[in-house]
Parts: structure tokens; C-alpha cells; sequence
């Protein structure tokens, strides 16, 4: 196996892969909170990770990956609250059709499930074992039902985010609150919320009925699945403080050792310039993106930047990504299936896994596929498509080599013409909800949309 090197946030440099366990590698990567429908800014991450055990699989490492779900959270209180002021829809109700729409929505991308897909809500268990040792340790305490961590007890904190004390404000009190009355230091952070008015959902613990605070969520969820002192934890920048901070600070007070070996952070997607968020309003559903451009073009885009770089959402950015998408299908209808490739074009290959050993660089990785792809086309015919087929699997596009030919238009009925053109016509109106609903009922009839530049094009779903 190759050195692979990633770049961990808090020593700031490329650290040297070292599995505790030879062969064996845990990545925990921070999933959605359940208020609403993922956007492509949430999906960045989920493709990332994905891909990133690919490529450590093909290296011949056994990996488990970790992908959590909040479903305990102040956001999906408030939205529950939002649906229906009058009458406020069930939080626990919303955050569970939520996280059935994040695996739709995510499924839809062709890249698999994580290994493990932990719940908040189940592992509430753990949680309370763990806030009840911090406890009793000195690193946290109670008071009128809520508890609270004590930041300055941890003499390493700040050291993953690089902040000093005094620019580390947790963002937890408001104006409606008196959280900040009850806390021993402005600092201190929540690990339990008392019950309050309003609230539907809450668990029984020693120090009262309530919930757990979002941070000691992944601490008890990544270390119930994989451990302490795990290889890496992903997520996104955005996560770094206060969420990513206070996770490492907890783990050391109660276990006395680093919760995770390499922190990877990717950076965020940005729309206008800003980041992408459903408070700033500039966001784009990751199914809506999905009904315009395909799985293939979507993930093309995602990798298409360094991971830990921000990535430029747009329409030009998108429609680049398909054109790419194309090239590469307009090659592999020219190469011999199932052949090898002649050996003089293995640099290329070789060039590609080394980019992704070098930090997971998959822009290089790409740079070194499509030269590949450029090689094949100058030799013309004969050219066997192994090498390529490889390289896609690891980068999440393998389903472009299992594409059927096109429907002959001769065996497609009129209610198939009606329902396309209602498709189209809402894709013109950018009612990408219907379109989205459209795209299903005629999969069910046996026909595949796949949207290319010159428009849609038909296929049998089940393919030859």
C-alpha cells in the first residue's frame, strides 16, 4: 500500500495515515440535522467521505464509515413550530419524515450507504452515561436541569480550531433566554437542556427530563460506533467551532485521550459568494439538483474542487460539470469493453491514485483520468477500458459504463409524450418539486430521464 497523507486541521500539516488496527480505518463524518431537505452544501461532505472510503478500500484497507443523523435539536423544534404556529406539527414526526427524504436524497446519488447511520434519538443511552461521567470527573455540572461542560477544565481546548478563549463564543444564549445566568462562565457550553414549555420531545436523567446538547451527540454516537482514537473525523468547515471543538474537548476530559487521530474538514459550497445556508436563503435542494443534472454530473461537480477549498455553486458550474460527464461516456463508447489498457497508459492511472494518496486530491485525480481519456482518443480504436473503469469506480461514476443504448422512440406512448412534456415544461418554470415527481412516474412505466445538454434523453430503466 501507497503512504497516504491527509491534512489534519489541527497540527495543520499532512499527517501519514497510521491505523491503529493495521488495515483497518474509522471515519466519522458529521451528518445533517433533520429540519428540512438537505441542500447540495450538505451533500458535499456525504460525497466526499463516501468516496474517500473507496479510494482507502481499493488501497486494501477494511473501512468502516460513520455517518451520524441529528434528530435532537433546537433547529427542528423551531421548524416544527413554523409548519404550524397555531397548531405546531410533532417535532419528532417532522425530524423522522426528514431523515427518510435525507436517505432518498442521498440514495439518488449512486454512491451507497455509510456503514453506520447512527441516530441522536437512539443513543440517548450513551449520552446521559457520558454527561454523568463528566460529571463526576469535575468537567461539568448541574444546574436547574440543564448541565453544562466547564471549557476552562480542558487545558487543551482551542487547539483544533486555533481560537484564543476570548473569541469563542458558543452562540448559545438569546435574548429569550437566561441561559447565561445559570452558567458558571460565559464559555461554558450546553450538555443537557432541561425541559422547557413547548418542547414534545424529551428523556429522563439523573439531573432532570430534557435532551442533549448537539455536541455531546457525536461524541457518544462516534465513539459508540468506532471507538476512541479513531483514524478521521470529517465534516465540514462550518462544524470546526464551536461543534468540532467542543466534541474533542469532551472526549479528552472523559477518557482522557484524543477522540480522533486526523480531523478533515471540507470546505463549504458558495452561492453569490456566501455560503451556502438555509438562513441566508441561498440554498439549492440537493433533489432539485439531482432532477435537473443526474447523479453522474452532480458528483462530477462535488469532486471537481479540492475538498478543503470552497466550492462555487452556479448553473455555468454545473453545466461544466455535465460537459465532463459527457466526454467521458463519449469515450467509453469507443473503447474495447473489458480489455486492458496498454501499459504505457498506466502513468495515467498511476498519477490518478497517487493524487488521491496526496490528500485526496481529487481535482488532480480528475486532471490525471481525462488525460487518460485524452491518450485513448488519440490512439482511436483498440484501446481497452480497463484502466478507466477503475478510476471511475473510485470516484463515485461507475454507473456511466452501465448506461442502456437510447429508447427507440417508436415504443414510447403518448402518455409517456404527455407526461415528458409536463416534465420539461416544469423544468422551464424551475418547479424542479414537480419535475422531481414527474421523473418517478415514469421511471415506474420502465423509462429512465437521463437531462443532457441538447435535452432529455430516454432510456429502458432496467437497461440491457
Amino acid at each position: 500500500m501507497r503512504e497516504i497523507r491527509l491534512h489534519d486541521t489541527r497540527s495543520g500539516e499532512l499527517l501519514a495515515l497510521a491505523p491503529r488496527d493495521p488495515g483497518r480505518v474509522g471515519i466519522y463524518a458529521c451528518g445533517p440535522t433533520v429540519y428540512s431537505r438537505i441542500h447540495i452544501g450538505n451533500a458535499r461532505p456525504f460525497v466526499v467521505f463516501s468516496l474517500l472510503k473507496r479510494f482507502l478500500e481499493s488501497e486494501g484497507l477494511a473501512v468502516t464509515l460513520v455517518v451520524n443523523v441529528t434528530d435532537v435539536n433546537d433547529k427542528i423544534y423551531d421548524a416544527a413550530r413554523r409548519s404550524n404556529p397555531a397548531r405546531p406539527r410533532p417535532s419528532e414526526e417532522l425530524a423522522r419524515e426528514m431523515t427518510e427524504r435525507y436517505f432518498l436524497d442521498t440514495d439518488a446519488l449512486g454512491l451507497g450507504r455509510p456503514d453506520r447511520e447512527p441516530l441522536a434519538s437512539e443513543t440517548i443511552g450513551p449520552i446521559v452515561d457520558y454527561i454523568q461521567t463528566l460529571i463526576e470527573t469535575g468537567h461539568a455540572y448541574a444546574v436547574d436541569g440543564d448541565v453544562y461542560f466547564r471549557v476552562r477544565s480542558d487545558p487543551g481546548y482551542g487547539t483544533l480550531s486555533h481560537r484564543r478563549l476570548e473569541n469563542m463564543d458558543q452562540g448559545e444564549a438569546t435574548s429569550e433566554s437566561d441561559e447565561a445566568e445559570r452558567k458558571e462562565d460565559p464559555l461554558d457550553f450546553a450538555l443537557w437542556k432541561g425541559r422547557k414549555e413547548g418542547e414534545d420531545t424529551w428523556w429522563g436523567a439523573p439531573w432532570g427530563e430534557g435532551r442533549p446538547g448537539w455536541h455531546i451527540e457525536c461524541s457518544a454516537m462516534a465513539e459508540d460506533a468506532l471507538g476512541v482514537g479513531f483514524e478521521i473525523h470529517g465534516g465540514g468547515s462550518d462544524l470546526l467551532f464551536p461543534h468540532h471543538e467542543n466534541e474533542a474537548a469532551q472526549t479528552r476530559a472523559a477518557r482522557g485521550e484524543e477522540l480522533a487521530r486526523i480531523w478533515m474538514h471540507n470546505g463549504m459550497i458558495q452561492s453569490t459568494g456566501e455560503k451556502m445556508a438555509k438562513s441566508v436563503g441561498n440554498i439549492a435542494s440537493l433533489h432539485e439538483v439531482l432532477a435537473r443534472y443526474g447523479a453522474e454530473t452532480v458528483v462530477m461537480y462535488l469532486i471537481g474542487g479540492h475538498y478543503r477549498q470552497p466550492l462555487a455553486f452556479s448553473d455555468s458550474e454545473l453545466e461544466d460539470a455535465q460537459r465532463r460527464v459527457y466526454r467521458i461516456r463519449d469515450a467509453l463508447g469507443r473503447l474495447a469493453k473489458g480489455q486492458p489498457s496498454p501499459d504505457d497508459m498506466r502513468i495515467h492511472r498511476d498519477e490518478f491514485f497517487a493524487a488521491l494518496a496526496n490528500d485526496f486530491n481529487t481535482p488532480a485525480a480528475l486532471a490525471s483520468l481525462f488525460e487518460w481519456v485524452r491518450e485513448a482518443n488519440r490512439r482511436g480504436e483498440g484501446v481497452g477500458d480497463a484502466n478507466l473503469l477503475e478510476m471511475l469506480d473510485v470516484v463515485g461514476l461507475g454507473e456511466l459504463t452501465e448506461l442502456p443504448s437510447a429508447a427507440d422512440p417508436g415504443a414510447i406512448d403518448k402518455d409517456f409524450d404527455e407526461l415528458l412534456e409536463r416534465r420539461e415544461q416544469a423544468r422551464r418554470e424551475r418547479d424542479f418539486e414537480t419535475s422531481d415527481r414527474i421523473r418517478g412516474e415514469l421511471l415506474e412505466k420502465g423509462w429512465e430521464i437521463r437531462d443532457g445538454p441538447d435535452g432529455p434523453v430516454v432510456y429502458p430503466a432496467e437497461g440491457p
